[in-house]
């Protein structure tokens, strides 16, 4: 992963639930997201949000979050830590599309 020096990497991530997903589904799924940065000692920062777009562009993609990582290594680190993996076998399911993007932060 190319990143510049001493910036900070941001791991963005879009999801569009499946359809029945119930409300409870989806606070669970926060709930877990929101506890899982507990065991990442390379992550910065974590914030999450609702889409809120007036010009109607999210094609169905409706939470967003942002987590800032020290490094590039943080990002790798983060996608193979083992709470990481049991999260994602516990969130991907309820997805029906997602997009994830990683880029330095300028």
């Amino acid at each position: 992963m190319a990143e510049g020096k001493g910036e900070d990497v941001k791991h963005i991530l879009l999801a569009k639930f499946k359809e029945g997903i119930t409300e409870e589904e989806i606070q669970e799924c926060m709930k877990r997201f929101e506890n899982l940065v507990d065991h990442l000692p390379s992550l910065k920062s974590f914030k999450w949000g609702e889409e809120l777009s007036i010009a109607n562009f999210h094609q169905g993609f409706t939470h967003v979050f942002e987590l800032t990582f020290e490094s590039g290594e943080g990002v790798a680190e983060y996608l193979s830590h083992p709470h990481h993996v049991a999260y994602a076998e516990f969130f991907l399911p309820k997805l029906e599309k997602f997009i994830a993007v990683d880029f330095a932060a300028k």
